[in-house]
């Protein structure tokens, strides 16, 4: 199971250190530019069947995950420095 507690994830991705499925299409999601919220709450919905809420948990979860890093760098990156603005703000 992946660290995002992906239920769609089996034995052999956790033992090969691999993100689950889910997992990669959560970080594709974030990784895509988007006109406003609906569309990608509509793909949130569509493509991973959870709610956008859900989808903002897994989605903070990966941005710890080492895994997701060698993944999607860019992405990750990017809203590691958007999650320390926001952190900085308050």
């Amino acid at each position: 199971m992946s660290s995002t507690g992906d239920a769609t994830s089996g034995p052999q991705d956790a033992a090969r250190g691999e993100l689950s499925e889910r997992d990669r299409a959560v970080l594709d999601i974030a990784g895509r530019t988007w006109t406003g919220p609906g569309p990608r709450e509509r793909a949130i919905r569509e493509r991973l069947d959870i709610s956008p809420t859900a989808y903002f948990q897994l989605l903070n979860a990966l941005l710890d995950d080492p895994r997701a890093l060698a993944h999607a760098p860019v992405t990750v990156n990017r809203l590691r420095a958007e999650r320390e603005r926001h952190r900085a703000g308050r």
